[in-house]
């Protein structure tokens, strides 16, 4: 392309700047890209070798001492350089265990003040580093959490195998009550706590035993809603039947060996771990965090008690708490009378008296014939007591929603095939008097009694299960029926009939195949609103009701 050129007002002759097409345009911000990120990288890459390089000098002589603040200001600046932030933290880890492992960091006897100075600035090193990493598990780069909980247990490690202390004074005075502190508090991510949990706390039993210590120590003050739920989510991921063998070789750091008696886990450590449930039970729960709790009761909470007796004052307030609270407070109450040999002699009481009309109209009514199932499922309950059950629960089926109908009616056919003693309800016949001659007679049952041994209901009889077998909805008065007959089933399956709704038997009806079409009329009329001319056919209803013409 040739060069034009022009002639400016004072003579001049002035060039053209040429004009770049949009290729080019584009080429070379593409160009500027890929030069920022070369540059970015090489820096990243100077960056860390100038860090490997100070380590390196540091870990040399101690003439480089000075440079350990260096190293500690590049891991406070982790919101401005992440990547430099873990080079730093790293390398600072490398640094301090060399340091601690030659005995750098120890005070010898007689040593000249110089010496003492030197010591004790690096101990302050080391401190304002541990802080640091505490500060980084509250990061909001999941990897800094991470890194920062891995450096802390490690320097954890080589204080306790290279410095002279005792065991408790390493545990509890070092990185471990700052951890537990640190990943309770709600900026830490979950994952990291189940880092701790998963890496830590649960193969090693001297970490479980202080880690269990240290969240006893946060009960000092009121904790907050946020803290309380994490406790209680890492608590949960515990194993309780870790280490039921004395496995004291499982240790994380060696000197713990020193306390074999005071972390073995059949004795202290249930002891550690039921001091904290204690407090953590006698703290101003919310609901959600109660049914939380209740709900690893039997799995979670109860293996590590040592005395279980504990437990009922807990319960018994859920209990008080009404709802699907107190299906869960029995539900914990009856594992524990099963498993652990627990009296509590007002259980069935209890369960008794959640036997309410709302029961069979409540959202939780699957859940309660569940458990409900469960409770009465023992062959040597007392007859008047089960009697006391079925008799109820076939007083509230008479206003009860089909969907709960055709559950209480199975589920009293189970029973009575389990307690034959019982069947009399169903074979009693009942002697009218003179007097009573058109007032119906008098029930024995006694729906007041709140004690259910004192209802009287095996006097009674089943004339509720009867009265439904002429229930408006064909299908429960099918099901009804089942009491009638002989009990040739061995028992019927709950969870068949537990997930019905006024929807689920809607549908199943809408669904049924039609084998034949239902009649509207006996006789199908030709002519609706006109006269019929033919003599034999007869007019329609309508035309003999009103006149159309």
């Amino acid at each position: 392309m040739a060069v034009m050129s022009s002639v400016s007002s004072e003579g001049t002759v002035t060039k053209k700047r040429k004009r770049q097409s949009p290729t080019t345009d584009v080429k070379s911000k593409q160009l500027g890209k890929t030069r920022k990120i070369e540059k970015r990288v090489s820096q990243t890459a100077n960056t860390e070798e100038e860090i490997l390089l100070l380590e390196s000098q540091i870990i040399e002589s101690r003439q480089h001492y000075n440079k350990v603040p260096t190293l500690l200001r590049y891991c406070q600046d982790h919101n401005v350089n992440g990547r430099r932030a873990i080079t730093a933290a790293v390398a600072l880890c490398r640094i301090f265990c060399r340091l601690m492992a030659v005995g750098s960091l120890s005070e010898p006897r007689n040593a000249p003040e110089n010496e003492v100075v030197i010591v004790r600035w690096l101990r302050s090193q080391i401190e304002l580093y541990r802080t640091i990493l505490v500060d980084l598990l509250a990061s909001a780069d999941p990897a800094l959490q991470s890194t920062a909980l891995t450096l802390l247990m490690r320097l954890l490690k080589e204080e306790a195998e290279s410095l002279a202390l005792k065991p408790e004074k390493i545990w509890q005075q070092g990185s471990l009550p700052s951890i537990i502190s640190r990943i309770t508090n709600s900026a830490t991510s979950h994952k990291t706590r189940e880092e701790f949990v998963g890496k830590y706390m649960q193969p090693y039993d001297d970490v479980r035993y202080y880690g269990f210590a240290c969240l006893s120590d946060l009960y000092t003050s009121p904790l907050c809603k946020e803290v309380l739920d994490n406790v209680i989510s890492l608590l949960n991921m515990l194993d309780p039947d870790l280490g039921k063998e004395q496995r004291i070789d499982r240790l994380y750091i060696a000197k713990s060996n020193q306390n074999r008696s005071k972390i073995n886990y059949p004795t202290a450590q249930q002891k550690r771990a039921q001091e904290l449930w204690v407090k953590i039970l006698k703290s101003d729960l919310t609901k959600p965090q109660r049914k939380t709790i209740l709900s690893m009761m039997a799995l979670q909470v109860a293996p590590w008690f040592t005395r279980v007796e504990l437990l009922m004052d807990f319960l018994t307030d859920s209990f008080n708490a009404g709802g699907s609270t107190s299906l869960a407070a029995l539900s914990g109450l009856f594992h524990l009378m099963q498993e652990k040999n627990l009296d509590y002699p007002q259980f069935y009481s209890k369960l008794y008296s959640l036997l309410t009309p709302d029961i069979l109209h409540s959202k939780h009514r699957s859940r309660f014939f569940r458990l409900l199932d469960t409770f009465l499922s023992s062959t040597h309950l007392p007859a008047a007591l089960v009697a006391s059950f079925i008799k109820r629960l076939s007083r509230l089926a008479l206003s009860a929603p089909p969907s709960g109908i055709v559950v209480v009616v199975p589920w009293i056919y189970n029973l009575l095939r389990n307690h034959p003693s019982c069947t009399f309800m169903i074979h009693r016949k009942l002697e009218y008097s003179a007097a009573a001659t058109g007032k119906g007679m008098d029930d024995p049952f006694d729906m007041e009694e709140p004690d259910p041994v004192d209802t009287d209901a095996i006097e009674s009889s089943l004339w509720e299960i009867q009265s439904l077998q002429a229930h408006y909805h064909p299908n429960v008065a099918t099901i009804a029926k089942i009491i009638s007959e002989q009990f040739t089933k061995q028992a019927y399956n709950l969870e068949d009939f537990l997930d019905h709704s006024y929807s689920t038997m809607l549908r199943a009806e809408l669904s049924k195949e039609i084998k034949k079409a239902p009649v509207i009329e006996y006789e199908i009329p030709k002519k609706i609103f006109l006269e019929n001319t033919d003599a034999p056919d007869k007019d329609s209803l309508l035309v003999r009701l009103w006149d159309f013409n």
